[in-house]
């Protein structure tokens, strides 16, 4: 959860100076649960926007994952198709087709060019079953505005992602201010957060030292010091925020 700071936290670097760094979005706090949704009026769960079709595991056929793995591994140990299939005992032309999935290999043949390899069947289906994974897509239209300690003085937060497990990994944002802020906030959160400067050009505090950042300048830093804009340079500023949480 994030933390609205009371007062500036002292951070190592020297208080009072301004620093032009390479740096691009900025980051704040850690977020509060979805509330709105940036469609008319209702407000939607993160978890609820998300068709069926949108977020789903990665399932890759056996034999293709298998074939991945037997490749990867004749690469790593710079062997040629032949040198392995006169090991295994197959043809070129079948341990082709194996690594490229278009052939099915008996349990024989799969320990015979594991041999060939110098890895056991275990190492192979263990780095199989590591190729599934998941995926997510989120249209602009289902990206959810959420409420943050900076949304009461005119920030926009648009949440790019949606963790659905246990724990949170890392949450990216999409960031909207202008001046007509009457009041800058400070954030002080768990972790590591990344800004990437999209338009616009702010001043960012972080502990006692300012940093400007511009279009196209990426900015990190420790989550846990008190940080947040100071000002805008310009009218307007966009900026991708992303905050990765510490295991």
């Amino acid at each position: 959860m994030a933390m609205k700071a009371k007062a500036p936290a002292r951070a190592s670097a020297q208080a009072g100076s301004t620093e032009k760094v390479p740096a691009l979005p900025m980051a704040g706090e850690a977020t509060k649960s979805v509330t709105k949704a940036k469609s008319p009026g209702r407000a939607r769960s993160a978890e609820a926007a998300l068709g069926p079709s949108e977020q789903s595991a990665a399932r890759v056929p056996l034999e293709k994952r298998i074939g991945n793995v037997l490749r990867n591994r004749r690469a790593s140990a710079n062997l040629t198709l032949a040198e392995v299939s006169a090991g295994a005992g197959i043809s070129s032309a079948m341990l082709s087709r194996i690594e490229n999935g278009a052939a099915a290999a008996s349990l024989d043949s799969l320990e015979r060019v594991c041999e060939a390899l110098g890895i056991g069947m275990a190492e192979l289906f263990q780095e199989t079953d590591q190729q599934n994974g998941m995926a997510q897509l989120i249209k602009r239209a289902d990206q959810m505005e959420v409420v943050r300690v900076g949304t009461k003085h005119g920030h926009t937060y648009r949440l790019l992602s949606y963790d659905r497990g246990p724990r949170k990994i890392f949450e990216p944002f999409f960031i909207e201010m202008d001046k007509k802020s009457l009041s800058w906030p400070r954030f002080s959160h768990p972790g590591t957060e990344f800004i990437y400067m999209l338009q616009g050009r702010m001043e960012y505090r972080f502990g006692e030292r300012t940093y400007i950042l511009e279009p196209g300048d990426a900015f990190t830093f420790s989550g846990n010091v008190v940080h947040g804009p100071e000002r805008l340079l310009d009218e307007r500023a966009k900026f991708l925020s992303i905050i990765i949480y510490n295991e």
